[in-house]
């Protein structure tokens, strides 16, 4: 395809489709295989590419492997009404995280606020793409996640990885679209750099870091011993840093199993939060709040070069009601990349629109 054409798009509800039902012929049990469909697909209507459905071929794998866990429920290690912890048996990180916070939502309308940790789970994916289960319902939502068998970013200061990019989001309800942050503890990803790689680019900024210490802007140095830089860079790195070691012991920690018992494989640890603003100042209050701070970031006059100032996930919502109407833009190779184990499986993959 040319650089510079548009992507084909998809129609959402036959990608979808599509997707569950490769799952479902990988050995996935059905809701499993259900949860993980909408939320690869739900990854690539807000605009997260990396963390869509060019993560299903990998999933995929990850089953045949023996990887990912393909039925059972999580062990529940600790339950104290407010306090949920779980083991998650390498299942489905989508399926966990949904079934994690569908939880945590009703445990925080009895408590007013419930937490969720879940060690040793499957890749969750794309972080905003759960937010709205908590949003939908005018509670707000933290999930942090992290990966205990990865180490690619560095602590400040440092050399070697030591842990990853430990992202963490934030679904904030406002009298209008809910606020969306989906942030990390490193400037860039995995997924990204490994995409840079196979598409023979680099990084507009020096986000890494090679082995010996120098900033970079070329993905190569991650498969030569480099590391991903932490959120501030060279710079001010210690915040990336802090941000990393709160994720690991809010992930890790509370859920008691991580990177000190050694993991083989993809696993991920993740803790989720839920606070429902009626048992605090009230929702109609929280709301006021929120709305006065959305028309505020709103109004602010923007800078030379920038159109208007968003609010984080504004984009994501935007182009999620775009593809909705118009089908889903999908990055050149994630087709191709499904098309081996679609015939496998024997599943049809949808055609572009």
């Amino acid at each position: 395809m040319d650089a510079d054409a548009a992507p084909p798009r998809y129609d959402a509800k036959a990608l979808v489709a599509a997707t569950q039902a490769l799952f479902v012929a990988a050995g996935l049990e059905r809701e499993k295989a259900v949860a993980v469909a909408h939320y690869l697909v739900e990854a690539d209507l807000l605009g997260h590419s990396t963390h869509g459905l060019a993560l299903a071929g990998w999933y995929l794998d990850s089953i045949a492997d023996g990887v990912m866990a393909t039925a059972g429920e999580p062990e529940t290690i600790a339950d104290r009404g407010a306090v949920v912890t779980w083991r998650g048996r390498r299942l489905p990180g989508a399926w966990l995280t949904a079934k994690g916070l569908e939880l945590a939502c009703e445990r925080a309308m009895v408590h007013g606020a419930a937490t969720v940790a879940i060690g040793d789970s499957h890749h969750i994916g794309c972080l905003a793409a759960y937010l709205t289960i908590a949003t939908d319902r005018g509670m707000m939502a933290t999930i942090a996640s992290s990966s205990p068998s990865g180490a690619q970013v560095a602590p400040f200061g440092g050399l070697k990885g030591v842990y990853t990019p430990d992202p963490v989001a934030h679904g904030i309800p406002t009298p209008g679209d809910p606020i969306l942050i989906d942030i990390s503890a490193s400037i860039t990803t995995v997924n990204m750099s490994q995409r840079l790689m196979r598409e023979g680019r680099q990084f507009p900024h020096a986000w890494l870091m090679d082995s010996a210490g120098r900033p970079s802007s070329d993905p190569k140095v991650i498969a030569e011993g480099g590391t991903l830089l932490p959120t501030g860079g060279h710079d001010h790195g210690q915040k990336g840093y802090g941000m990393a070691l709160h994720a690991e012991a809010l992930t890790q920690g509370l859920a008691g199993y991580g990177r000190a018992d050694a993991p083989k494989g993809t696993n991920a640890a993740v803790t989720i939060q839920v606070y429902d603003p009626e048992a605090f100042g009230g929702r109609a209050a929280f709301l006021r709040q929120t709305g006065w701070l959305a028309d505020a970031c709103h109004d602010n006059p923007p800078r030379p070069g920038v159109e208007r100032v968003r609010l984080p996930g504004e984009a994501g919502l935007n182009r999620r009601r775009q593809a909705l109407q118009h089908g889903v833009p999908l990055h050149p190779g994630i087709v191709e990349s499904l098309a081996p184990h679609a015939a496998r499986l024997k599943v049809e993959l949808p055609a572009p629109l």
